[in-house]
């Protein structure tokens, strides 16, 4: 398997190449976004790691955007020291398949590129439709058979969070590590009272309940013909 870092800390990028080596990878490492456009240009990647915050004038939801306007769908996962819900939102938006926040357990980062092989390379909608419920990134919308879900910015980051895992089983902590931040110290069922106000925002546009409580886990958003 061969991977792509895109990471200028040259301490940062040292312990990703060994520790991902450790685990079986071929690592490239590159520390600007001109380098790495060469380098996919070059060699076809398994896998990109990408940081955020790279030098000059293109970040790496710059990169990003670039490398899925070439029609490259190699899987990206993008690091990241933002902690804001829109800065999340924003790197999905233009292509990433997953995103960790920094500092992150190096177990969770190889966890998570192995979980984006296993879903393979494929294409992301600007889009994204599960059934008669359709979710527009870019104008921060969602509809169910046509009918706006009328939803707040925080509700809207859950839903659409959902519907890039379809059928998949999302632990409270994971859910809560991807739309509130890592730092979130809150009370402990805010995901319980936020997932209680989609449900309600669906069924008032007519929708079914969508979202299954798998117990003692977390929740599921039900994959719809």
């Amino acid at each position: 398997m061969k991977l792509l870092v895109i990471e200028d800390d040259v301490r940062m990028a040292g312990l990703l190449r060994r520790g991902l080596e450790q685990e079986g990878w071929a690592v490239d490492v590159v520390g600007a976004a001109v380098d790495a456009r060469h380098a996919v240009s070059s060699t076809p990647y398994d896998a990109v790691v990408c940081d955020v915050g790279l030098p000059g004038n293109e970040s790496g939801l710059d990169w990003c955007r670039w490398l899925r306007a070439e029609g490259v769908w190699t899987p990206v996962l993008m690091l990241t020291a933002r902690t804001d819900v829109s800065d999340r939102i924003a790197g999905l938006d233009v292509g990433a398949d997953d995103y960790l926040g920094k500092p992150f357990a190096f177990g969770e980062l190889a966890a998570r590129l192995r979980a984006m092989l296993r879903r393979g390379e494929t294409a992301r909608p600007a889009v994204l439709t599960n059934g008669a419920l359709v979710l527009d990134p870019a104008s921060h919308e969602a509809h169910w058979q046509g009918r706006l879900v009328e939803l707040s910015p925080r509700e809207f980051a859950l839903l659409d969070y959902f519907m890039r895992r379809p059928g998949d089983v999302l632990r409270r902590t994971e859910i809560l590590d991807h739309v509130w931040d890592y730092a979130y110290d809150g009370t402990s069922n805010i995901v319980d009272v936020y997932v209680g106000y989609l449900r309600s925002r669906l069924a008032a546009a007519g929708a079914p309940d969508l979202i299954d409580t798998v117990r003692g886990v977390g929740y599921r958003l039900a994959t719809s013909p």
